[in-house]
């Protein structure tokens, strides 16, 4: 009799014998490394040959995968913006309500970071350095983000047209909840792992009550206006000082819509119409011109949230006004202010001040959270949680004009920061 016995083909998933599973996982440990040291060194500062010395491969070994930076740069990009959109596509599927689908979008997001921490999960990319990419890799991977960007949007949309959330502004909500989001792989990095989870509910709680369609809503009406001193312009030291921070003002918006690599110091030379030579006497690199601008970002955030603590408001209007007034710095002659998203340009020496100086800043932050906790104003909430997605979203909020007009300033401030502040208040 013939054996009719059923042999499994060892060519399958998970198999030794199955080379293409082989040739994908080590490509997914190969991305998962360098999204790893990407967003912890930065992609300036990796090489391929760090990415092949941390996964103990020969360089020749790892060219076989990807050629240059710029192309692994890509594939990491891609990788994590295809992994996100499987994960919206999924959540699609397993929820009807927009509520749960945001919730669950939240959750895979915190949870992908926790993995990755516990060594059970492949590290995402932090999207830090698209405006590094070039013609079509760049392309391509702007438009793998709009598309994840339209696909939450929906939910929100579909959350309006249900009842569920209130008739915010779409675009501009999602975007202020993904640049809340945006930097979680960061402040989350010295969380003990169970306590993440814990975290990723506060986040929804603050979020997700913000946008309910509940019967009360605060109205965040425009922001305190700070006070920037104008130099006279008869005095030369004060000239020069105008001189150096037309060269940061500009140097930003370069380095804001460029990035670091895609920034050239002539191009700002010109878009300045001076001369390279009085250029260059001001700014002796790129190095110094970028950390310059964070500094000059600095001093304006500082000095707002100065005049803040100095009111007698309460907790929440003082969120309310750091928002707002950062948000009208951005869009005002006094800015743009620094996105984050150049910091690990910058070499460690340069870096770690101005990180320091971040952190004070963002303390100040948080204090306005616990007197609002003091005073009543703000709910019982993760201040923790609510510092960094404030921050996130204020951060994120250098590119909304990418997104949507913004001609009507302080209007755009209160539909953009209109989830989060009404998140501390519901």
């Amino acid at each position: 009799m013939p054996d009719n016995t059923k042999i499994n083909t060892p060519h399958g998933s998970g198999s030794p014998f199955d080379k293409s599973a082989q040739h994908t996982a080590k490509r997914e440990a190969i991305l998962s490394e360098s999204a790893r040291l990407f967003n912890s060194k930065g992609a300036r500062a990796t090489t391929l040959a760090d990415v092949a010395a941390t996964l103990g491969l020969t360089k020749t070994s790892l060219y076989y995968y990807v050629r240059t930076k710029e192309d692994l740069i890509f594939q990491c990009y891609a990788s994590t913006l295809n992994h996100m959109m499987s994960k919206l596509d999924q959540i699609a599927d397993a929820h009807d309500s927009a509520r749960e689908r945001i919730s669950a979008y939240i959750v895979a997001h915190f949870d992908d970071i926790r993995k990755a921490k516990q060594g059970q999960g492949y590290h995402m990319a932090a999207l830090l350095e698209i405006a590094s990419l070039k013609g079509e890799k760049r392309e391509q991977i702007e438009a793998l983000y709009i598309q994840m960007f339209l696909k939450l949007r929906s939910f929100i949309i579909e959350g309006i047209s249900s009842g569920e959330l209130r008739s915010v502004k779409p675009t501009t909500t999602t975007r202020a909840i993904l640049g809340a989001l945006d930097w979680a792989f960061y402040w989350l990095e010295p969380v003990p792992n169970d306590e993440i989870p814990e975290l990723a509910n506060a986040a929804i709680s603050i979020l997700l009550d913000g946008i309910a369609a509940t019967a009360e809503t605060y109205s965040s009406t425009a922001g305190l206006e700070t006070q920037q001193t104008i130099s006279s312009g008869f005095d030369r030291e004060a000239q020069n000082k105008l001189k150096q921070e037309a060269f940061f003002k500009a140097g930003t918006r370069y380095f804001n819509r460029k990035g670091f690599s895609g920034t050239s110091l002539d191009e700002i030379a010109e878009f300045l119409n001076v001369s390279k030579g009085a250029f260059y006497y001001h700014i002796k690199s790129k190095d110094d011109l970028l950390a310059h601008c964070y500094e000059y970002s600095l001093d304006k955030q500082e000095l707002a949230y100065k005049q803040i603590q100095a009111t007698h408001d309460s907790g929440l209007q003082k969120i309310v006004h750091a928002c707002h007034a950062l948000f009208i710095l951005q869009n005002s002659e006094q800015g743009p202010l620094i996105r984050y998203n150049t910091i690990t340009a910058l070499d460690e020496e340069r870096r770690k001040p101005i990180l320091r100086r971040t952190r004070n800043a963002n303390r100040i932050l948080r204090e306005f959270v616990e007197q609002g906790l003091e005073d009543g104003s703000i709910r019982p909430i993760n201040t923790l949680v609510a510092e960094n997605l404030i921050t996130g979203s204020v951060n994120a909020a250098m590119e909304l004009s990418a997104w949507r007009p913004v001609t009507d300033v302080p209007q755009t401030a209160q539909e953009y920061f209109d989830a989060l502040i009404n998140g501390l208040t519901n």
